[in-house]
């Protein structure tokens, strides 16, 4: 228990920044995710295409490889941000091609003939997928992108390593100060613990009053 009362504030601290990333990049991930989403079922195939790049691209690129792209690539083209800005881009974009996917599923589920309907109403594309297509989309998708979030929660560790201050990257100075390296892990897991159930739990209050019923 010591290891924990002992070091209290550098727990918190790492704590507090690992939420902070997963606030932020959760919602840099929702707001590209559906972005990409529109791009992926808009009628301009220009706007498709992009989509799919964006999201065939993030989706089979290691996150670490795209971390070291983000903070160490876009330096040396005058791009200086705190790494922690940097870290919310990677992680950001990283999980906005998940998220863009799960999107895209729930749209697929909504029956064609509701956008035809709209479009005989007279209505754009946009009007279309904003009034009509995706507040039923919304129902469906609420489970995979809690998952998605889930994970985006977890994948923020890798930050860490550089040097953005966030929960895992505590164990290193508590090894320097040669506290017990089973019960520095037990602490930083519930810390992840505390943080995917909490998420977990919004989303299903969110899939009670919104989801689909089963």
């Amino acid at each position: 228990m010591n290891t924990l009362t002992d070091n209290w504030s550098l727990y918190g601290k790492g704590f507090l920044g690992t939420v902070e990333l997963t606030v932020y990049s959760s919602l840099l991930a929702l707001v590209l995710g559906f972005v990409m989403a529109s791009f992926r079922v808009a009628p301009v195939g220009s706007l498709r295409a992009f989509g799919t790049v964006w999201v065939t691209v993030l989706r089979n690129t290691p996150l670490t490889l795209l971390f070291f792209a983000v903070l160490l690539g876009l330096p040396r083209f005058g791009l200086v941000l705190p790494f922690t800005l940097f870290a919310v881009l990677a992680l950001g974009c990283y999980t906005s091609a998940f998220v863009c996917e799960a999107l895209r599923s729930g749209i697929n589920t909504v029956h064609k003939g509701q956008g035809e309907a709209a479009r005989s109403l007279g209505m754009t594309f946009s009007q279309t997928l904003a009034n009509v297509v995706l507040p039923q989309a919304f129902r469906t998708v609420i489970p995979p992108v809690g998952s998605t979030l889930i994970a985006l929660a977890k994948n923020s560790a890798i930050a860490g390593a550089f040097s953005v201050t966030e929960l895992l990257g505590t164990y290193k100075t508590l090894n320097e100060l040669g506290y017990s390296i089973i019960w520095t892990f037990i602490w930083i897991a519930l810390g992840y613990l505390i943080i995917t159930l909490t998420i977990s739990a919004i989303f299903n209050i969110m899939e009670k009053r919104w989801g689909v019923a089963r």
